[in-house]
Formats: C-alpha cells, structure tokens, sequence
C-alpha cells in the first residue's frame, strides 16, 4: 500500500492541478507520474479479457489484451516497481522495459509510444504542460514511424489525436497539466468510437479497434489516480493476476491467412542499429503487420509471417537476435473457437505428426536448438531438413535447451481464455528440464492446466499427445484425458536405433562406456526408453545393410500380441531407411495406422543422422 508523505501529496496535487501556495506553476513529477502509470497498467491488465473479446485487427486471434497486459506487466514489475526521483530516467526505464517485454502488434505500437516518450524527456527533472504534451507528440510519431504501413481507425489513430489535443491544451493553458490531460482523454475517447468508421472489419464486427481501446483504457487508468491519488491504486489491489484469463467467449469474425500463420517476434540487441534500415531490410519480406520498435541499442520486431526463420535472419543482420517466438494464429483462433474442448500442448521433442497437429489443433512448443552461435525454435526457426543440412557442415555439435517457462505461460493464458481446461504432454522428466518448465508455467490458473510426464521422447511421446488430442477432440475432459494417458504410459514403447551414438553421448543421454564398446564390436546400438522415463542401451545388431529389416524383426519379437497397434517412424535424415522400417514393421505387426515423421532437431541434436526412430501404442478399440 502506498502511503502518502508531503512530497507524495504535494506530487498528487501538481498531477492533479490542485493548487498549492508553496508551489510555482504545477508540473508532474516522477514519484506522480510512475503510480499514475501503474494505474494505467492495472486498468488495461483488469480489461484483458474485454480486449481479447474485441480483437478482429490486424488478425481475428484474440489476444490483443493478453499481449498489451503482457507488455506494461513486464513494466510494472520492471522500472515501475521501484520509486525513481529523476522522471527522465524513471521514463528511460519503463522505455526500455517496454521493448524489452513487448508483446503483439499492439504492444509493440504501445512500446514504441512509450519509448519515444521517453526519448524526449529523458533529461527532465519533471514535466510541465508543455513538455509533456511534447513527449507524448514525440511518442505518437514514434509510434507511427515503428509501423510499415499504418493504419487508421487504430491504436496509432487514437495515439495521434491524444497528443494532438494534448498538444493544443497546452498552448491555450499551459499551466495546467490536468486540464490539458481530461481534454485530450476526452478527444482520445472520441477518437477510439470513431474506429468503426475507419475500418470496415470493426464496423461488420460491431466492435471499436481493440488495441485503441487499451490505449484509452492505460489513459481511464491514469485518469483514475489524477482524480483519486493513491486511493485509485488501493481500490484495484494487488495486480490482477496475468495468468488467470477467467471465462472468455469467443469473438471471431474472419480467419487467419494461413500464409501468415505465425505471429513472430524477436529482440535484437547491439550498438547503432539503423532501425529504419531494419524496417525497409524486413518491408521487402512478405511480412504483414510489421512493427520495428526501439532505438540504437534494442529493437522489437514484430510481424505476421509464414516461415518465422526468415524474420529472424534479417534481423541477424543488424544484431544479436534474442527472445524469438512465433505463436500460430491458426490453432489461437481455432482454441477461441472451441469453448467446450480441452487444449492440448507438447512440445517439438514429441516429433508429432504435422497431420495430426492440425487434425486435433494440438499446441506445439519449440525447443531451443543452438547451432554454430544461433540459436533458432525447433521446426518453426529451423526445419529438420535444413538443422541436418547444417549440422554436417559444422564442425560443433549442436546443443539444445529446454523453451523458457513464459513460452508454455503465453500459451496457457491464451487456450484457458476460451478453453475449460488444458492438458501438456511433456517430455520426460529425467531426459530434459522441459516438463518443470512446463509444471512451472501451468501454476496459479483458475482452469485446470495439467502436466503429465509422458515418460517418452520422439515418437512414445508423440503417440501419448495424439491420443491426448483425439479424446479432446471427442468432448473429453481433463480428468479423463489424464486417466487414459496414465493407462497408456506404461503400454507404449519407444525404440530407436542410432548408426552414431557419439551425438547422444556427448550430450549425456548415453553413459559415455557403451561409445568405444560399439564402435569395437561394429554393433548398431539399439536404444530404448526404461519405464522410468531414462534412456538405456537394449540391444545391438550386425546388420548394417538390411538394418531397418533387422530392426523390425528386433521390435516384432519383442512386442506383446495386441489387436492392433498405432505407430509412429521417425527417421534422422535417412527417409529411405524410414520407409524400409515401416513397410518391415507392416508385414510383422497388425499395424491399424502409422505415420512417418522426420526427427527434428530437439532430438536429432542427441541422436545424430541415419537414426531410426519407433514409438508403438496399443490402438484405441
């Protein structure tokens, strides 16, 4: 709670224009203008649902809300956690944390404000009339500048006329900040019920520009503490919690453009970084909603592309590419679309088929993988032909890294606006730090959101996250979808035979004694995942040019009798070996359905080139 001192009441009343006969003419200062700020922020945060309802531009993805209360929460935790008496630096700060944690197109648009806000008042002690009405001028264009192809009738449109009304009260009264502030609110507000007018998609919705109303919500925010002090941040308590989206319907117009699939962002860092070179490098890309927000030393790329790698590499061009994530519209607005279904997550080590992705609308989160000092998202920032490709040209092994617990947060808050529950398939917990980082995001939600340690990698897992999919798709829930998985756990089995075992080895999967003994004994090592979830040495065979046919016989003799099995062949860039495995295993074993699936980086980084891949499951009666 925020307790009031005379420099905080003094501070109140030049933001509030009540007069004090100790003070010259009233001007803000950083003790007001960072709690005002917070008010804001907590305004937009406790909106979040409306504003994901509302989101029909650029895209209908519904998550306008999440990503702004995304973007000024990682401001509220950063630069507005902490008191500041300088109000340029306590700006620079919140500039910095804005780029830093923006999030979607509008909370790119709203960073950049932000940024060129601050970039103007960074030497000033405190704001008078006319110097704020300047940065915020300053920030409008910003803003404006940080978008490939503005829009009118959104976020910029209501940002502009803010500052122009601004901008004009502080001509007519320039000692009067709140005056000048209610005026230009009210114009904002004007500005925000004629989006409808401006854009035809928001008219046939019914519906203002989302990313504007949270605009005028972070202003109705500030608004509150200017009339009510700190006793507008007493009545809004503690800071709503982000990762509780409560019930949410569904409010979606058009469809994604398939073609652009892939809401894409990344942070690039560096010294003189030309950003409006970076604009035209990525405005000759076929990128939709391009926004490049920051300044000479951080930049936040946003846009709606197709293949997210080549988003990235442009900015690579112009720094250090960091904080890369590319979240697929198509599944977001197919969850907002599927209010009685439970989610289902698994992330890329799964190797789940793309066909069954897309069947079941399976959420897939991306695996780190690290190859010759880049770092790139499993499948979506490399593909499995192009990681093979490159990791037989380099002389360093690739590494891998589990996705950070904000990837499976993003979304969790997204499926459980819409979606009464979610369940994520995990890798298992002994082979990698991914399902902890999964359990950590999974905490706090008033939804179930569920981990379950599949035990499994590569295809074992994949074949649990199929299963998963299928139950959700015919209307079970989760204590249903968690019952029948732990029932399968045990009956799948996970085989993989490796020509190489020195990928797996180095990277600690194999103890580091089974790598001499096969390459003396010439063996072709067969792998298996234990019922503890570890991975172990099983067997071996000397048959080097008919291996997929040994390996098949192999898995046959070893497999109980069943009425049918589901299968899974994955393959390490040996697609020939892959196919020669599956039709093997078809004569052997009553197979009711398989799939071939190139491994993909997350375990073809361990498991090295020309591995042979099963997972086989008992299929559903």
């Amino acid at each position: 709670m925020l307790r009031r001192s005379r420099c905080c009441d003094v501070a109140g009343r030049r933001l509030r224009g009540m007069p004090d006969p100790a003070l010259p003419a009233p001007a803000v200062t950083a003790a007001a203008l960072r709690r005002a700020f917070i008010a804001g922020a907590r305004r937009v945060i406790a909106a979040r649902d409306e504003l994901n309802r509302i989101n029909v531009f650029p895209v209908p993805d519904g998550d306008t809300g999440s990503n702004l209360s995304s973007t000024l929460g990682h401001v509220l935790q950063g630069a507005l956690s902490r008191r500041s008496r300088h109000i340029g630096e306590l700006l620079v700060r919140i500039g910095n944390d804005a780029i830093d944690g923006a999030r979607g197109n509008s909370g790119a648009i709203m960073a950049q404000f932000l940024y060129g806000l601050a970039e103007h008042a960074r030497h000033a002690p405190a704001l008078d009339a006319q110097t704020l009405a300047d940065a915020v001028r300053r920030g409008a264009d910003s803003a404006r500048s940080a978008l490939a192809h503005p829009v009118e009738g959104t976020i910029v449109s209501v940002i502009s006329a803010f500052a122009d009304a601004l901008g004009e009260a502080a001509r007519q009264h320039a000692a009067d900040p709140q005056g000048g502030f209610a005026t230009a609110l009210q114009r904002a507000r004007g500005a925000l019920a004629d989006t409808p007018k401006q854009m035809a998609v928001l008219q046939k919705a019914g519906v203002v520009d989302a990313g504007a109303r949270g605009f005028v919500d972070w202003l109705e925010g500030i608004a509150e503490y200017v009339d009510g002090g700190p006793r507008a941040l007493r009545l809004r308590g503690a800071l709503p919690a982000a990762n509780d989206p409560g019930e949410m319907p569904a409010h979606v117009h058009e469809d994604v453009d398939p073609a652009r699939r892939y809401c894409t962002e990344c942070l690039v860092l560096g010294e003189g970084i030309d950003r409006a070179a970076m604009q035209a490098a990525l405005g000759a890309l076929d990128i939709d909603s391009l926004v490049v927000a920051g300044g000479a030393t951080r930049v936040r790329v946003h846009g709606h592309v197709g293949t997210p790698q080549r988003l990235f590499d442009a900015c690579a061009a112009f720094g250090s590419v960091e904080a890369m994530k590319a979240d697929d519209m198509v599944l977001q607005q197919r969850s907002a679309e599927s209010p009685g279904t439970v989610a289902v997550v698994t992330d890329s080590a799964g190797d789940l088929p793309a066909v069954v992705a897309e069947r079941y609308g399976i959420h897939i989160v991306p695996v780190r993988v690290s190859l010759d000092g880049r770092d790139y998202l499993d499948r979506l920032g490399l593909t499995a032909g192009e990681f093979y490709r490159r990791m037989a040209a380099s002389d360093k092994l690739p590494q891998t890294s589990q996705p950070p617990a904000g990837d499976f947060r993003r979304l969790f808050e997204h499926v459980l606006a819409y979606q009464p529950g979610a369940v994520y398939v995990g890798l298992s917990r002994p082979l990698s730090g991914t399902l902890q980082a999964g359990e950590t995001a999974a905490r706090g939600f008033s939804k179930p959101a569920r981990v379950f340690d599949s035990g499994h990698a590569c295809a074992g897992q994949g074949l649990l996250a199929w299963r998963a999919g299928e139950l959700a798709d015919a209307g079970a829930d989760v204590a249903a979808i968690e019952a029948e998985l732990a029932r399968l756990k045990p009956l799948t089995r996970t085989w993989a035979m490796a020509r190489d075992i020195s990928h797996a080895v180095r990277g600690g999967r194999i103890p580091r004694w089974a790598e001499p003994a096969v390459r003396y004994s010439g063996l072709l090592p067969i792998a298996a995942i234990k019922p503890d979830g570890r991975l172990s040495i099983a067997g071996g065979l000397f048959a080097r040019r008919r291996a997929p046919e040994a390996f098949a016989r192999y898995i046959g003799k070893r497999t109980p009798p069943a009425p049918g099995w589901r299968l899974i062949v994955g393959h390490s860039d040996a697609p020939a070996d892959g196919e020669r495995l599956l039709a093997a295993l078809r004569e052997r074993l009553p197979v009711v359905e398989a799939h071939l699936v190139e491994v993909g980086p997350a375990v073809g980084a361990h498991a090295g080139p020309g591995t042979l891949v099963v997972g086989l499951q008992p299929a559903p009666l």
